[in-house]
This record gives structure tokens, C-alpha cells and sequence, in this order.
């Protein structure tokens, strides 16, 4: 996900995550998981303060070369 400088600070992030979630829940999706960078400290606090909690690698970076981080966020019921 990426905003333009000039339209960060508005709150639109979260915005993004919530509307991700719930076109993941209306397609039955129970979990969604995000990578970010450790340069990247916007990111993780969006992550974090947004229900997401830190996991392992998975995937294609399970072998953690670039040092990556991850977030997963299971989804409740609809």
C-alpha cells in the first residue's frame, strides 16, 4: 500500500485496511497477512495498531534474505 505524501496524516490507511477486510470477509477469507519492511516504521505501527500481530516469515520470504516483518490478522465472523 502506498499514499502520497501529501495525503498522509488523514487517517486513510486504516481506511484502506478496514475496506480489505471486509471485501476479504464478504469472499470468506478468515486471515489476512501483510509484509513490511524494518525501515518502514509507519508501516509497523499501522500494522500493529490496526488488530494485526507480528508472525514468522511465510511464503516466498520464509527464508527471511531481505528482512522482512510480518503481520497477520484473523478475521472475525461476519
Amino acid at each position: 500500500m502506498y499514499v502520497v505524501p501529501a495525503a498522509r496524516g488523514r487517517g486513510l490507511s486504516p481506511l484502506v485496511l478496514a475496506g480489505l477486510a471486509a471485501a476479504a470477509r464478504d469472499r470468506g477469507w478468515t486471515t489476512l497477512r501483510l509484509e513490511t519492511g524494518p525501515r518502514q516504521p509507519e508501516a509497523v505501527a499501522l500494522c500493529e495498531g490496526t488488530a494485526y500481530r507480528p508472525i514468522p516469515a511465510f511464503g516466498a520470504y520464509a527464508d527471511g534474505a531481505d528482512d522482512p516483518l510480518f503481520h497477520e490478522r484473523v478475521l472475525p465472523p461476519a
